[in-house]
């Protein structure tokens, strides 16, 4: 039986329609496919030029950075001067032509001004017995101390002695310097502390690495024509620290300046950097050691 023409043309129009489905689901697939192609030649074209960036050394990963061994500095001794034998020597500085000078140990904690050359004690104050008094460090008319366990600190007039105001710092206090700006603290660890020398805030902290390494023990502190000078508990070393970065870029071996038979206490350790920067002298002393000394750096310009 034929079909009417009004059946035939329905049926062509379905197979018309069907073969449109399967043309547009083939071209669809065909796209899809094309597209899958292109990314993957272009991302095997990234890697290969990746890879000859690598070969050239566009973005070759650069090994890590060497760090430069600290120096060792030599020096010489210039003059030695008499000293407190019983002064348990924290902190030291040069101003007004003598030393201002804080001593420890509970019971006999001071701050002292000292006469130069003769090493005469011209005027002092003697702390609370339960306070061991640590650094010290000058900020204008300032006199600034620290102490080691009590997170207390004391600012005096440079003139009078006069007790002017108390401040707290989370850590222990050992030593105390100024770099012009900021007060550098330290707490016998391996981090120096900034703080701001009007509110004592904490302005950033400092990791000292020595050849990579941490360094502990970071006692009384001088700064030096741009550089942080410090006192190694129970060494006779003297570190020299970049202020910026915190590494040890050299050191002074002072074994010998006051010899190990001389001292009568296993304590009475080098201890003690001040700097004249008008003469450009610069004195080093210890622990209840009858001498300070004068030294000088060997080979080094002029500052």
């Amino acid at each position: 039986m034929k079909k009417k023409p009004s059946a035939r043309r329905a049926d062509q129009r379905a197979a018309k329609h069907a073969r449109s489905k399967r043309f547009f689901g083939y071209a669809v697939l065909v796209i899809v496919v094309v597209i899958a192609i292109v990314a993957l030649g272009t991302l095997r074209r990234g890697r290969a030029g990746e890879g000859a960036q690598n070969e050239k050394g566009g973005n070759k990963q650069q090994p890590p950075q060497t760090v430069s061994p600290a120096r060792k500095a030599e020096f010489e001794i210039v003059a030695a001067y008499p000293h407190d034998p019983a002064a348990y020597t924290q902190g030291l500085v040069w101003k007004d032509g003598g030393f201002y000078e804080s001593t420890g140990l509970y019971g006999e904690s001071t701050l002292r001004r000292v006469e130069f050359p003769s090493g005469k004690v011209t005027k002092s104050i003697s702390l609370s017995p339960d306070i061991f008094a640590e650094g010290l460090a000058l900020v204008d008319n300032r006199l600034i101390q620290l102490t080691w366990k009590g997170g207390r600190g004391f600012v005096y007039d440079r003139d009078t002695f006069k007790l002017l105001r108390e401040f707290r710092y989370d850590t222990e206090g050992w030593g105390l310097t100024y770099d012009g700006k900021n007060l550098i603290l330290s707490d016998g660890s391996s981090t120096l502390t900034f703080l701001d020398p009007e509110n004592f805030s904490v302005v950033r902290r400092l990791p000292v690495t020595m050849n990579g390494a941490p360094v502990q023990n970071l006692n009384e502190l001088e700064f030096i024509n741009g550089e942080i000078w410090s006192n190694v508990w129970l060494s006779d070393v003297i570190l020299r620290i970049h202020p910026a970065s915190g590494r040890v870029t050299s050191y002074l071996d002072m074994k010998g300046l006051f010899p190990a038979e001389m001292r009568k206490n296993s304590d009475d350790v080098l201890n003690g950097i001040a700097y004249d920067s008008d003469a450009r002298r610069l004195f080093v002393g210890g622990k209840r050691w009858p001498q300070i000394f004068e030294i000088k750096l060997k080979d080094e310009p002029a500052h």
